[in-house]
């Protein structure tokens, strides 16, 4: 266990290195959620003036509804690329570099997974510092605001699993690339990330209920807007606890499949 922790973590810390050297990346993740908020943000706030659409709302305006979503959105495109790095490892040989030491080969998916949910979890304290200048409130205060970071940071850690156990498969990025693309949009704007389930059509709805994404920013949206909804908040937190879990040992065995 000690061996594996120490792995663990000279492949998360090699990891984070490589993620601060690239600071127009680091810009990126500032400038990106600031212009879906200023943007998006501002363009739908007129949804919300009708007493009755507010209502569809959560009875918040389209900044704080949309807030979580935006948290989610980033979790999901952060984590889903976590397993560029395993393609890029392995182009430049240093993938078979780690593979020739003793070090435990689980700790190779693992702490590239515990990398990408630092990074999730920056990238969500920057949003909310962005939303709270924008004016929108967190019902839950600071506690309520940690969890959702962490809720954050495990919903990366979980997309970094499913990105690492598809790239352990993919041997180019080009390919990879495109699978993720495919991946990603569908499952973003089918969800309740962005529109409350209520507004649309039928077909779209009935996905949306069953888009893992919904399940995840619904917990968010609660604590942003409802306030402390314990059971709703424990399902939620399950939930993800679950998915992290399920995702960690399918990129494990996807992992160590590749290579054997």
């Amino acid at each position: 266990m000690r061996k594996l922790i120490y792995d663990t973590y000279s492949v998360m810390w090699r990891e984070l290195k490589h993620w601060l050297d690239q600071k127009v990346r680091i810009l990126v993740t500032i400038f990106q959620p600031l212009i879906w908020l200023a943007l998006m943000g501002n363009v739908m706030a007129k949804l919300t003036d009708n007493p009755f659409s507010r209502q569809a709302f959560g009875g918040a305006n389209y900044l704080s509804f949309m807030t979580p979503g935006i948290i989610v959105m980033t979790s999901l495109f952060g984590g889903i690329f976590g397993g560029i790095s395993v393609v890029w490892d392995r182009r430049w040989g240093y993938l078979y570099k780690m593979l020739a030491s003793p070090i435990s080969r689980t700790a190779i998916p693992l702490g590239k997974m515990l990398a990408t949910a630092i990074q999730g979890a920056f990238q969500s304290l920057i949003i909310i510092i962005i939303a709270t200048l924008f004016g929108v409130e967190f019902s839950t205060g600071i506690s309520g605001i940690i969890i959702i970071i962490l809720l954050a940071a495990c919903f990366n850690f979980t997309m970094a699993g499913l990105s690492i156990a598809i790239a352990s498969r993919i041997k180019t990025m080009e390919v990879l690339t495109a699978v993720i693309n495919f991946l990603t949009m569908p499952l973003m704007f089918s969800s309740s990330a962005m529109f409350p389930i209520q507004v649309m059509p039928d077909w779209l709805a009935t996905i949306a209920r069953w888009n893992p994404i919904t399940y995840v920013v619904n917990p968010l949206r609660t604590l942003v807007i409802s306030g402390w909804e314990i059971e709703y908040l424990i399902k939620g937190f399950l939930y993800i606890i679950f998915l992290a879990l399920l995702m960690l040992f399918i990129a494990r065995h996807e992992f160590n499949r590749s290579i054997a």
